[in-house]
C-alpha cells in the first residue's frame, strides 16, 4: 500500500432520523436479497442446463467468463448512475430492466424449441444467453446502490454491522442457489426455471414499490459529466489519501483469489463425486452466513484496516495448510473457515469507503472499486490454469517433484494444486504483512480515526473534519446524531447520542 492523494476528502450524507433509517435499510437489504437470490437462481440454472444438455466446457466457459467481464466493463456505468439518480429509482429502473430481459428470454423460449436454443452453432443460443446474462448484470447495479445506501441511513459506528448483514444475506443467496438451481432444473426442467424466475423477479419489484428511502434529489454540479465518469471516480478516489492502495491491495487480494476460483473444484473433484461435491459447497457456504452475521453482531473493531489486514493474513495461512495432506474433512474446514472471514474483507473495505468518500461520489468509487475487482479473480484463474495443468502438476507428479516436497505436500492425489495453494497462501501473508509497514495504512487509518461532526441544520452538506483525537473521543464524535435502538444493527447498546463540541 502506498501514498497517493495529498487532502482528505470527508464523507457526507443528509442525516436520517434513526427509526426511519432502520426501517428503510432492512427493507432495502431484505429486498436486494430477494432480487440477489432470484437473479443468481436463473443464471446458476442457465449454466447447469447448458453443461447438462451440450456437455460443452467451452460454452460454460464463455458463459461464465462473459459474465464476470461485463461486471467489470459495465460497474463503472452504474457507479456513475448511482451518484447521479435517488438510490430508490436506480433500484427500481434496475428491477424493471432485469424483469423485462427475463420475459423477453421467456417469450424466446415459448417461440423456439429448445434443440434451437441449444443449438452453439445457431445464434438463439447466444441470443438467449444473452438476454439472461444482460438482465442479471443489470440487477447488479443494485449491489452498488445497496452500498451507498448504507451510507445514507446506517449512522456511521453501525456501518460495519450493517455491512456484516449485506454479507450474511449475500451468503444466503449462494446457498440457496447452489442447492435450488440444480434442483430446479433436474425435476422440473429449464421452462419451468425460467417461469419461478420471471415471477419472482415482479414480486421483488413490487415489494421494492412499497419501499420509501428518506433522500433528497442529488445536487448538480453544472458541469458536464460523462456517462462513464472515469475521471469523476479517479479523483474521487484520490482525494482520500491512501484509498487508492487500499483498492490496489483488495484488488490484488482478489487476484490471489483467483487461485482458488480455478483450482478449488478441479481438487475438489478430486476427493468427492460430483454430487457430494455439489453438497460440499453448499455447506461450505454457510460460513458466508456465520462470519457475516459475527460482522454484524461484533463490527470490526476500531481500525477496519487493521482488522482487515490480519484477516488477509489469516486466510492466506488458511490457504498454505487446508491441502497439505488430502484429508476430505481438512479441506472442507479450510473452504468453510475461509468464506467465513471472506465477508468480513468486504465489509472492511466499504466501511471505509462509506467513511471516506463523500457521499456524492460513493457510487463512482464502488463502481472503481467493482471494475477492478471483478476483473481480478478471473484474469488470474485464465493464467493459472494452464500453468497448474501444464507445468506444475505433471512436476508434482514426476519423482523430482514428489522427493522435493513430498516432506511437505506429502504422496496423495492433487499434489500439484497442493502446491499451487502453498504458493498462493505464502504470497497473500507476505502482501498482508507488508501492507502494515506502508505510509498508506497509517494514514488512511488516522483519517478513518478522524471524526466528523455533521451540520448543526442537518444539511447534507460537508461535514467540518477537526484533528485526530483519542480513540475514545473519536468513538462519540462518531456518534453525534443519534443512532437506531439496540439490536438494530446488532447486538450491541445504543451508544450515547451526545454531539461534541
Amino acid at each position: 500500500m502506498s501514498e497517493t492523494s495529498p487532502s482528505p476528502a470527508p464523507a457526507s450524507a443528509p442525516i436520517v432520523e434513526p427509526a426511519a433509517g432502520r426501517r428503510a435499510f432492512l427493507g432495502v437489504l431484505i429486498n436486494t436479497a430477494a432480487a440477489n437470490v432470484t437473479t443468481s437462481f436463473l443464471w446458476f440454472a442457465l449454466t447447469f442446463w447448458v453443461y447438462l444438455e451440450t456437455r460443452s466446457v467451452l460454452a460454460t466457459g464463455i458463459i461464465g467468463g462473459a459474465y464476470m467481464l461485463l461486471l467489470a466493463v459495465f460497474a463503472m456505468l452504474f457507479g456513475t448512475i448511482v451518484d447521479r439518480h435517488r438510490k430508490h429509482r436506480v433500484m427500481v429502473v434496475s428491477g424493471v430492466i432485469t424483469l423485462a430481459a427475463f420475459l423477453v428470454a421467456g417469450a424466446l423460449w415459448l417461440a423456439f424449441p429448445e434443440s434451437a436454443l441449444l443449438d452453439l452453432g445457431g445464434p438463439w443460443f447466444w441470443i438467449f444467453s444473452g438476454v439472461v446474462l444482460a438482465g442479471a448484470v443489470i440487477e447488479n447495479m443494485r449491489n452498488i446502490a445497496l452500498s451507498t445506501t448504507v451510507t445514507l441511513l446506517v449512522p456511521e459506528d453501525r456501518r460495519a454491522n450493517a455491512n456484516g448483514l449485506v454479507g450474511t444475506v449475500q451468503g444466503l443467496s449462494f446457498v440457496v442457489t447452489s442447492v435450488f438451481s440444480g434442483l430446479s432444473v433436474g425435476q422440473l426442467g429449464m421452462g419451468w426455471t425460467l417461469a419461478i424466475a420471471i415471477v419472482l423477479t415482479l414480486a421483488a419489484l413490487i415489494h421494492l414499490l412499497t419501499i420509501r428511502i428518506p433522500e433528497e434529489r442529488p445536487k448538480a454540479t453544472g458541469e458536464r459529466v460523462p456517462a462513464v465518469d472515469v475521471r469523476g471516480a479517479i479523483r474521487a478516489v484520490r482525494a482520500a489519501r491512501g484509498l487508492f492502495a487500499l483498492l490496489i491491495f483488495s484488488t490484488f487480494n482478489n487476484l490471489i483469489g483467483g487461485v482458488y476460483l480455478a483450482l478449488m473444484d478441479p481438487y475438489g473433484l478430486q476427493l468427492f463425486p460430483v454430487e457430494v461435491w455439489g453438497l460440499v459447497l453448499g455447506v461450505t457456504a454457510t460460513g458466508f452466513i456465520i462470519g457475516g452475521a459475527m460482522v454484524a453482531k461484533f463490527g470490526l473493531g476500531r481500525n477496519p484496516i487493521r482488522t482487515m489486514l490480519w484477516i488477509v493474513i489469516a486466510m492466506g495461512l488458511l490457504g498454505a495448510v487446508f491441502t497439505l495432506r488430502d484429508w476430505w474433512w481438512l479441506y472442507v474446514a479450510g473452504i468453510w473457515v475461509y468464506m467465513a472471514l471472506i465477508p468480513a474483507v468486504e465489509a472492511a473495505e466499504q466501511t471505509v469507503i462509506q467513511k471516506v468518500v463523500p457521499f456524492e461520489t460513493q457510487g463512482r468509487v464502488f463502481g472503481f472499486a467493482a471494475a477492478f475487482e471483478s476483473a481480478a479473480a478471473p484474469i488470474t484463474a485464465f493464467l493459472i490454469a494452464p500453468i497448474a495443468e501444464f507445468v506444475i502438476i505433471p512436476y508434482m507428479d514426476a519423482a523430482d517433484g514428489r522427493a522435493t516436497w513430498g516432506w511437505l505436500l506429502g504422496d496423495g492425489i492433487g499434489r500439484g494444486i497442493a502446491l499451487v495453494f502453498v504458493i498462493a497462501g505464502l504470497i497473500m501473508v507476505i502482501a498482508g504483512a507488508a501492507a502494515f509497514l506502508t505510509r498508506s495504512y497509517r494514514v488512511l487509518s488516522t483519517q478513518y480515526r478522524t471524526p466528523s461532526t455533521p451540520p448543526a441544520d442537518g444539511a447534507a452538506d460537508t461535514p467540518t473534519v477537526t484533528p485526530p483525537v483519542s480513540d475514545e473521543a473519536s468513538s462519540l464524535a462518531a456518534r453525534a446524531g443519534g443512532v437506531p435502538d439496540a439490536g438494530a444493527y446488532g447486538d450491541q447498546p445504543a451508544p450515547d447520542t451526545t454531539t461534541t463540541p
